[in-house]
């Protein structure tokens, strides 16, 4: 098993930047797919972004291409994303995910969530 607590959130306004952090503890993080996702309210959740075991794999939601980076440390167990020229569509709660799998279709493992509010 792995367990993840994602940290960073907050409110910034449109055109600003964050960083998300989740910190992995358990069973090797490095092992893990893992990826970040997010709902808004009434909308259903959503990939944002998936980065490989190696981190030599990525993908991206289109919606976030070109301002989002995904990254991640192994030998610190965690993960990242740096969220650039924030709009207020990116307002939402966002989770970190890991699955085993190298592109997994549903993810074993989840966190509690960061609210990510961006004012316009």
């Amino acid at each position: 098993q792995v367990q993840l607590v994602e940290s960073g959130g907050g409110l910034v306004q449109a055109g600003g930047s964050l960083r998300l952090s989740c910190a992995a503890s358990g069973r090797a993080f490095s092992t893990y797919t893992v990826g970040w996702f997010r709902q808004a309210p009434g909308k259903e959740r959503e990939i944002v972004a998936r980065i490989s075991w190696r981190g030599d794999n990525t993908y991206y939601a289109d919606s976030v291409k070109g301002r989002f980076t995904i990254s991640r440390d192994n030998a610190k167990n965690t993960l990242y994303l740096q969220m650039n020229s924030l709009k207020p569509d990116d307002t939402a709660v966002y989770y970190c995910a890991a699955d085993l799998l190298y592109i997994p279709r549903n993810y074993t493992y989840w966190g509690q969530g960061t609210q990510v509010t961006v004012s316009s």
